[in-house]
């Protein structure tokens, strides 16, 4: 058998490869969570910018119809 002081250094070398291994996990983790979190405030950004080309985009056309149809109004009539 073993002598009991190895089987206690083993489980301590086992243990700290555990903690090394947890903390580089909450590391990683936490960049993780982090890139999300802008991920989403951008493509929250994008949504507004999105809407507001689109509102306008509409108006744009809008104007545009309105002009169209005044102009043939002023057409003279057969």
């Amino acid at each position: 058998m073993q002598d009991p002081n190895e089987i206690t250094d083993l489980l301590r070398e086992i243990r700290d490869g555990q903690r090394e291994h947890l903390e580089e996990y909450k590391k990683v983790a936490g960049r993780s969570l982090e890139m999300q979190e802008r991920g989403l405030t951008r493509q929250a950004q994008i949504g507004k910018t999105y809407r507001v080309a689109l509102i306008a985009s509409a108006a744009l056309i809008v104007g545009i119809i309105s002009l169209i149809i005044y102009l043939m109004s002023l057409l003279p009539r057969r």
